[in-house]
């Protein structure tokens, strides 16, 4: 990989705080790519489970790489050279420079692996997807992550009560806009879009994965996501790649008290 420090085929991401340490490897999508795809994820974030997903349903093979956020390996130099956003995912295709940020990388392996379509046919079908997935991934899910409740924590005082307050108002927020768009639009099926899933799907999904783990939600408040969720959890796409399978993952119960 040009420009990185280091070398294909044995990627290390240390040295971190605790030392330098091989990074946890695994694959997903259970296909055949003609590319070599190295996914940098984290096991609970919901932004590398929407890439995950969208490689098992198009059936890219990829090598995962896991980033361990609760050592902060993401703050690395090693890693910062990689996203200087210091988030995941990251994706690297052959040798060519890292891709970023979740939506941008998922618009990329539609472009490059169209069959199966994460978009459907049509201009005004595809914004309405786009629209649904940036209701929870675009308008929700950047108020939540780490650094936004680091900075709670570390700069305005926010003690856990008030942060668990701020993440369920931004979950449920998602939520409820992606629950009046689905349930008032005819075009909503077995899945957001019809009878197969699409980009919305995977970013539903995941924003409700997060809502689960963290508050082991009960989505009777929200009847038409909850059923589209549960659909979606029937496919291995999204059952195999959820964030409780990663490598590092704790138990269920773990994981709502992290």
């Amino acid at each position: 990989m040009a420009g990185l420090p280091f070398p294909p085929g044995g990627m290390i991401l240390g040295p971190t705080r605790r030392g330098e340490r091989a990074p946890n490897h695994r694959q997903v999508g259970g296909g055949t790519a003609m590319r070599d795809y190295r996914l940098y994820s984290f096991w609970r974030s919901q932004a590398a489970y929407r890439v995950r997903i969208a490689l098992h349903l198009k059936r890219v093979a990829a090598t995962i790489v896991t980033v361990d956020f609760a050592s902060g390996e993401q703050r690395s130099e090693t890693y910062r050279a990689i996203n200087p956003n210091l988030s995941v995912p990251a994706l690297f295709v052959d040798d060519g420079a890292p891709l970023v940020s979740s939506l941008a990388i998922l618009d990329y392996l539609e472009e490059v692996h169209p069959d199966p379509a994460i978009l459907p046919e049509g201009p005004r079908d595809r914004a309405h997807a786009r629209a649904l997935a940036h209701a929870v991934a675009v308008d929700a899910h950047p108020f939540i992550v780490p650094r936004v409740r680091d900075y709670l924590e570390q700069q305005l005082g926010a003690g856990a009560a008030a942060r668990a307050q701020w993440i369920r108002h931004w979950l449920d927020r998602g939520l409820d806009v992606a629950e009046a768009m689905l349930s008032g639009d005819a075009r909503t099926g077995r899945f957001c879009l019809g009878g197969t899933p699409t980009i919305a799907d995977i970013c539903l999904v995941a924003h409700i994965t997060s809502a689960k783990m963290l508050f082991d939600y009960d989505l009777g408040r929200w009847p038409t996501a909850g059923h589209i969720y549960q659909t979606c959890m029937t496919l291995p796409a999204f059952l195999e790649t959820h964030p409780l399978r990663q490598p590092g993952a704790p138990s269920e119960l773990e994981a709502r008290l992290r």
